[in-house]
């Protein structure tokens, strides 16, 4: 049944973490519009808005007829430098919600960020000797570094005062979840590197740090962060506030990682000595995977698309271990949970449904 009271506008609808929110709304029967620069047609309901978020005329154009009651902006452009992130990130934010002012329909903002709030930019996190004790908790101070989630959450506060409506912060671990083509995919990443060590007789190496190999971590289904957005966004209670948002399960890798390797029949093994970059690793692999690609063939056959290497050795390769608090979104009520095995072992069977992988 359509909630004919709530208009959501998902902001980056194709990426992982926006592609699985549009679901959960449209599962709650809610008319969901979905923004991206190139719109797809994977998710039935979803009502597509093609727009650049860097041109205001085209904003304004795609938008006009459009008035959204709650905005979910899970989207976010990699530069070069953090104080370039910070230049374009922010403007993403605030294009939109310039836009979106004269119309007074926003009810509500929910912005998701992530643990780099806590850790530092990527440039940085990995350098700093002062790194936050875990785990993390959100009434940590913002720390004395440039960082785009602070300028993108700024942007919020500000349009917050201007317009009304309230807004809610989430900082997700490591997103787990299904999207193709989605440039920050560790579980499309990890499948593409198991199915090439199956084919090549490779070892499924970890390619990242001691800490994160031996310590505690968590890691945050896109399903459960989909589930909190709206939660936070309905509830009264919830509403001005930041959460940490994962699976509610910890674990560490040297357990998971075995447990991953069985699952696609490959021998594995685990830290020695130094990090072992995945980019490296899969650096020249494309020719190997476009065989597999024809062999089985699969939808796929460019490499790049479907893994992110930089992005998982850089969640992998931190110099400690890292994981969050949740009791500030439990005291509230938000009690879902997800086992971490599962949300790993759900995407590899997708992606084999969908195949994307042999």
């Amino acid at each position: 049944m359509e909630n004919t009271e709530n208009i959501a506008l998902v902001v980056g609808a194709t990426g992982i973490t926006g592609s699985n929110l549009a679901e959960e709304l449209l599962a709650q029967g809610w008319k969901t519009y979905g923004l991206s620069r190139n719109p797809n047609n994977s998710i039935p309901g979803l009502l597509p808005v093609k727009a650049d978020l860097l041109d205001e005329q085209n904003l304004m154009e795609a938008l006009k007829d459009l008035s959204p009651t709650h905005v979910y902006f899970t989207t976010w452009m990699r530069n070069d430098t953090e104080e370039e992130n910070i230049r374009i990130n922010s403007m993403l934010v605030r294009n939109l919600l310039n836009v979106l002012s004269p119309k007074k329909s926003v009810q509500h903002v929910a912005l998701v960020t992530g643990l780099k709030h806590y850790l530092g930019p990527f440039e940085s996190y990995v350098k700093e000797d002062k790194l936050p004790e875990t785990p993390v908790r959100e009434e940590y101070p913002r720390l004395p570094l440039p960082n785009f989630y602070y300028a993108q959450e700024d942007e919020i506060y500000k349009a917050s005062e201007r317009d009304g409506f309230t807004w809610s912060i989430h900082r997700p671990h490591t997103v787990v979840g299904y999207a193709v083509g989605n440039l920050m995919n560790i579980g499309a990443t990890l499948a593409v590197y198991a199915s090439i060590c199956k084919e090549t007789g490779r070892k499924f190496i970890w390619p990242g740090s001691e800490a994160q190999w031996n310590g505690v971590s968590d890691v945050t289904d896109a399903g459960i962060l989909a589930k909190q957005l709206v939660w936070a966004s309905t509830t009264e209670s919830a509403k001005n506030q930041a959460f940490n948002i994962t699976n509610g399960d910890v674990f560490r890798w040297k357990w998971l990682w075995k447990r991953l390797a069985d699952w696609f029949g490959v021998e594995f093994e685990g830290f020695s000595d130094t990090i072992r970059p995945l980019e490296k690793e899969l650096k020249n692999d494309q020719e190997i995977w476009k065989a597999i690609a024809e062999k089985n063939n699969l939808k796929e056959n460019n490499l790049d698309r479907l893994s992110s290497a930089w992005h998982t050795d850089l969640d992998l390769g931190r110099p400690l271990e890292v994981m969050c608090d949740l009791s500030k979104s439990r005291k509230l009520g938000f009690t879902a949970y997800k086992s971490t095995e599962d949300s790993f072992i759900e995407v590899f069977k997708r992606l084999q449904a969908e195949n994307i992988i042999p």
